[in-house]
């Protein structure tokens, strides 16, 4: 009787299988002791899920203010890092030098609760989906539900969401999603600097042609391990092996210069892929299109920041998605700017926080679209 009485006890406290790894639940939150003045943070691991519906334990950091937790919740930002690469290393989390790096970790200073997530197969040892929206989506949508659960960070249901690059996409398809699958939340706002939108346009007319060829490499990698696609009609057999090792090789640092085998493989991969137009290969070109951001759904308010010099994302693509944008009348704050691709959420950051704060404290966003 009493081995009985002690199962039904368990059965009662210990949740089922299926709740313990529910999307958004935390599954572990270690503090960090090297962290900047005046932030503490957390490295932690969560439950997301991906669009076939699968549990995945995935990563990140969150940051809070150090200082008493105060009386309401914090108001929360969810920073959605650039390109670090598709391999397992580089995860931002990882890296000594992540708080030099995420720019969005400013507004911690300024009481922001700061959700960083690794997103998926970064950290973890799933193949990390490379500009695919939905499972990146719901990658940061759980590490802001997650972050609910650390009671040190006190972060609030309502959220923004900022991204560079990568993540600028990421931060667009996080607005997509953000009402149908996290009903729990409130979006307040979508920032996002350099953003990829339409990835065939993007991959295509970048004119830094070595960072487009490390960029396709990436999500050829991606694409091909995750969904069995073939590159036989975008590489030869060797050309194929060297796209693997640029990605499996190699994690983007600003701080290092690349190394002789990685530049001689980009400089291969641009030959190969000289004349190749992946929006015409199928089926490179659907899955592209299925993973671009349709305009026309995406809510608002938002907030675009783009440099008129940069050679990774081209300025033309990001305007033309804009304007499609204010077609249908979402209000968008266009910043221009002048700086290089890397320094587009840092040249930004400033009016972005300031963008982010008045969207907080309900006020009426800005409209540039008359002059975009």
């Amino acid at each position: 009787m009493r081995h009985l009485l002690l199962l039904l006890a368990l059965a009662i406290a210990a949740p089922p299988a299926a709740q313990a790894q529910q999307a958004g639940s935390l599954i572990a939150a270690d503090p960090m002791t090297d962290t900047p003045p005046g932030v503490q943070a957390w490295r932690v691991q969560y439950w997301t899920s991906n669009s076939k519906g699968e549990r995945l334990r995935v990563t990140g950091i969150v940051a809070a203010p150090r200082e008493a937790v105060p009386p309401r919740p914090r108001r929360v930002i969810a920073w959605t890092h650039g390109a670090w690469g598709v391999a397992e290393k580089c995860a931002p989390s990882l890296s000594p030098n992540f708080f030099a790096a995420s720019v969005g970790m400013d507004a911690v200073r300024q009481g922001y609760v700061v959700v960083a997530p690794d997103y998926i197969g970064l950290a973890s040892p799933t193949m990390h989906p490379f500009l695919v929206g939905a499972d990146t989506a719901n990658s940061v949508l759980d590490a802001v539900r997650a972050a609910r659960a650390i009671s040190g960070a006190a972060a609030g249901n309502d959220f923004a969401v900022w991204g560079e690059s990568q993540g600028g996409h990421a931060a667009l398809w996080t607005a997509l999603q953000a009402r149908n699958y996290a009903p729990d939340l409130r979006l307040v706002g979508t920032a996002a600097a350099a953003p990829p939108t339409d990835l065939a346009a993007n991959l295509r007319d970048g004119s830094d042609k070595n960072a487009r060829a490390l960029l396709l490499s990436f999500t050829l990698h991606s694409w091909s391990t995750l969904y069995g696609y073939s590159m036989d009609g975008v590489a030869n057999r060797t050309n194929q092996g060297i796209i693997r090792r640029l990605a499996e090789n190699n994690c983007i640092s600003l701080e290092k210069k690349p190394k002789l085998g990685t530049i001689l493989g980009v400089l291969t991969i641009v030959r190969a892929t000289k004349n190749k137009d992946i929006a015409r290969i199928d089926p490179w070109g659907g899955f592209a299109r299925a993973n671009s951001v349709d305009a026309a759904r995406v809510p608002g308010p938002l907030l675009i920041a783009q440099s008129s010099k940069d050679t990774i994302i081209a300025p033309a693509v990001t305007r033309k998605f804009a304007k499609s944008v204010c077609r249908g009348r979402t209000r968008v704050r266009w910043i221009d700017m002048t700086g290089d691709h890397g320094a587009s959420a840092k040249d930004s950051a400033s009016e972005t926080i300031g963008w982010i704060g008045a969207r907080f404290d309900g006020q009426a966003p800005p409209d540039d679209c008359r002059r975009i």
